[in-house]
């Protein structure tokens, strides 16, 4: 075992114990959803962006703003509408009559969370105005770059593709993503929890627990955590399966018209390094790998008309990957 872990695990339990209280103070708004909050903190941990895709009604949005009241760092919800523009996310020139000059006057993207509620519902021009924001950390209006807040995280929300009125984020923005969660439907005694909870008479305040500045630290201690060479090897192993499965024994290639791109590499092992850090550990192992990467990968397997056409979903082509590629 590599030397330093002893010092390692000391710094990962002094620094996780706030994600305990961060999971209680969500938990005091949101009911059940343990899946969801977990995968919110590690796109936290793991300074990476997540989209959260379900129907209506199931706490996407609560859920990430409770998130955002939790923390002391300024919050901006960006309700997007088809006939949003991008200079309304990232800002644009105002003429001063007085003074004849021309002024920068920022947009709301100037914030340390932003909630890019219903995304898909604004067109494609006024989603990719976050492309340089969620990958440089920047951005530019007119001929001037301007870097944003740190930390900065997008958490975006969208109704599935098949509803009416809503326009396929561009690949090239949903690469950015490390994460894409599913949300699913409460269970029969969560319903009831959630009805009893909505509909009482008082409601309930969410205080700030935790600052930008211990999310800085934490991350700082996610990225000593240790991953054996075998384990990297085995992240390299999935991803390559996904562009090559032949090559790993698999008959799938006519499935997949475009395999995961490398961000898939980096996401899976930071991503994996944040599970382990919210289990108190602090190394890596395949489990991990396994927990995070059908959020890792299932918007990065592109399936072919032929997959759609014997309705095989990028889902069921990931968990054949995981099936197959040999486990250190």
């Amino acid at each position: 075992m590599h030397p330093d872990i002893e010092v390692i695990q000391k710094r990962v339990e002094s620094r996780s114990e706030f994600c305990r209280t961060l999971t209680d103070t969500i938990g005091q708004i949101i009911v059940g959803q343990k899946y969801l909050v977990e995968r919110l903190l590690i796109g936290l941990l793991a300074d990476g962006h997540i989209l959260l895709e379900g129907v209506p009604g199931l706490a996407k949005t609560l859920s990430v703003k409770t998130l955002a009241t939790a923390i002391r760092a300024r919050f901006q919800r960006l309700q997007f509408t088809p006939d949003l523009l991008p200079a309304d996310l990232i800002g644009t020139l105002v003429y001063n009559p007085a003074s004849g000059e021309f002024k920068v006057r920022k947009g709301p993207i100037f914030a340390n969370i932003i909630l890019a509620d219903e995304i898909n519902r604004a067109p494609a021009k006024v989603q990719s105005a976050l492309l340089e924001a969620m990958q440089e950390r920047q951005v530019t209006i007119s001929d001037t770059t301007y870097p944003l807040p740190t930390p900065f995280l997008v958490l975006a929300t969208q109704n599935p593709i098949e509803q009416e009125g809503t326009y396929p984020l561009p690949e090239a923005q949903v690469d950015r993503f490390m994460l894409k969660v599913i949300v699913g439907y409460p269970d029969k005694s969560e319903e009831r929890l959630i009805m009893d909870r909505m509909t009482g008479p008082a409601e309930i305040a969410v205080k700030p627990v935790i600052s930008p500045e211990e999310i800085l630290e934490a991350r700082t201690v996610v990225r000593e955590i240790y991953i054996d060479d075998k384990v990297k090897d085995y992240i390299v192993d999935i991803v390559h399966a996904s562009r090559r499965p032949e090559a790993y024994g698999m008959d799938i290639a006519p499935l997949i018209a475009y395999g995961a791109s490398p961000r898939a590499s980096i996401y899976l092992n930071l991503a994996a390094r944040a599970h382990a850090f919210l289990k108190g550990r602090a190394y890596v192992t395949p489990e991990d790998i396994k927990s995070v990467g059908p959020d890792v990968l299932r918007h990065r397997v592109i399936v072919t008309y032929e997959a759609e056409a014997e309705q095989v979903t990028s889902e069921q082509i990931v968990q054949k990957i995981f099936d197959h590629v040999e486990v250190p």
